[in-house]
Formats: C-alpha cells, structure tokens, sequence
C-alpha cells in the first residue's frame, strides 16, 4: 500500500499533508488529507456544518471562518482523496491556555461557566451530529476519522470518531489517560474503545496524542494489524515528529498525524475567553 498526496493548498488554506511512502513498484493506492485547522469555538454547529447564514448579525472577519468540516471534506474529496483525518477534539475544541477558574479545592464562577458552555460544545455518541457527520461522509463517499470532544451525561472524553464512505458512524476510540491538567476536564477511557477497522482501503485506527507514547496500547493496535494509523493531536514540538516517525517504524504501518493550527482570533475574544497570563502579549494573529 502506498499513500498518495493531495495538491498542495494556497497559501492561507488549512494545511493539508501531503506523504507518499510506496516501496513496492506498483503498490495499491490510497489518496489521503490531514486536515491542520482550528475550531470555531464554543460554536459547535459552526465547526461541523460552517453555514456562513448562521453569522448575518456578526463580523465579516468571523463570517470568514464559518467553513470548517464539511467544507473541509468536501475540497479533500475533490482532490480525490479516500481518507480524512482531523486533528484531535476539533467538534468541541481543545481549550488551550484556559484554567476553568481552577485551584486545588476552589473553582472560580467565571471559570464554571466556562466549563458549562464547554461540555454544551461537547457532542453525544452516538447522536445527531454524529449522524451528521455520517451524512458528510457518505455524501462525499470519504472515510472520516475525526477529534471530538464526547459528552457522556456530565462527563467529557476526548475521543475520535470513524466514518465510512457509504455513511455509516462505525464506532469510536476513548483517549485512555487524558495527558496531565487535561484530566480537569475529560475522563478516562478504556481496552474497549481501541477498535482497527478493515475497510477497502486499509486496516484503519487511532491513538490521540500522548497516548501514542504507551507502549502497549500500540503494541495492541499493531496486534490488530493497523495499517493506516491516524494520530490525533494538540503537540507541535520537533520530539513529536520523531515520535511519530518511530510508530512508523515500529508498527511498519503509515501514520498520519494531525494537530490543529489556532491563531487568537480563532477563539472568543477576552473576556469570553482567556489565555491565562499571556493574552496581553497576544495579537488576533499569534
């Protein structure tokens, strides 16, 4: 199997990687997109459907930014690529910079309604975006694998979603340990969301971001004979890239990594949302 790149996108166009890593002189072909982009935050509709019509009574610069999944997969499929992966709670969003008003014993009123119109960003799974999602999928004949923040009643998981081509949701991966302060917010998950899924194009799984440094868990999804590995991530140091490349190596399968490219004017301005002792130094283009 080798995977085939997509054009490459103009400039200002969420980043979409390209990786050809064919060995025999005539392997089968897969066309895949990583998609690099941010979510509308506390907006969930927006980042899963993007209708610019939901945004007559704003700004024009915000209007700008109402384009994300659909659209996303949609030019993908246009590429002709076979296979999506978004990066990691990109429906739901991953809350960089914020504390959720949190001291040891103590959380601020501020910092509870932060976290209430957080986990009403969050999504039920299954449920009707879900659907949704499926709906995109099979429109666009892709495979979807997509960064969700899930709501399980009052708690929260980072998971990732898998979409088929012909539009069915086909299960769900729980991040087993949420990675340091992440804990304030999502709940663990377990052995029994850590499916690899044989389609046409390829043995297909996820592991989300530091959870790609467990051992076992990767032992279990080479176990499984995942070939298309899709990591999931908010890590954009040079020790990631190596982390990566080692999986490859290791699992002699092709990963995929995709971590969300934000700038602050991709999140509510202060003080709907704030980057706990940095917003002063931040312009809308940091």
């Amino acid at each position: 199997m080798a995977l085939a790149p997509v054009p490459s996108p103009t400039i200002g166009a969420p980043f979409a990687g390209d990786v050809d890593m064919g060995i025999d002189s005539n392997p089968p072909m897969v066309r895949v997109t990583v998609v690099q982009a941010s979510t509308i935050f506390y907006d969930t509709p927006a980042t899963l459907v993007g209708s610019i019509l939901n945004y007559r009574d704003t700004s024009f610069s915000f209007n700008l930014r109402a384009d994300k999944a659909e659209r996303l997969i949609a030019d993908a499929a246009s590429s002709g690529s076979q296979l999506i992966v978004f990066p990691e709670a990109f429906i739901g969003g991953y809350p960089r910079g914020s504390t959720f008003g949190v001291t040891f014993g103590y959380r601020t009123a501020k910092g509870k309604e932060d976290f209430q119109k957080y986990h009403a960003s969050a999504i039920d799974v299954p449920g009707p975006e879900v659907e949704r999602l499926a709906v995109i999928a099979g429109k666009y004949k892709v495979y979807i694998v997509m960064g969700v923040t899930e709501r399980d009643g009052y708690a929260l998981y980072c998971t990732v979603l898998f979409l088929d081509s012909h539009g069915n949701y086909l299960g769900k991966h729980r991040k087993l340990v949420p990675t340091a302060l992440e804990r304030l917010i999502w709940g663990s998950g377990d052995g029994s969301t850590l499916p690899v899924y044989e389609t046409p194009i390829g043995k297909i799984g996820a592991a989300i971001c530091w959870e790609n440094r467990m051992p076992l868990l990767r032992t279990a999804m080479y176990a499984k004979g995942v070939e298309i590995y899709c990591a999931p991530n908010a890590e954009a140091r040079d020790v990631w890239q190596a982390s990566m490349t080692h999986v490859a190596i290791e699992g002699g399968c092709f990963v995929l990594a995709a971590n969300q490219f934000c700038q602050r004017k991709n999140y509510p301005p202060p003080p709907d949302y704030v980057f706990v002792d940095r917003d002063e130094e931040l312009s809308p283009n940091s």
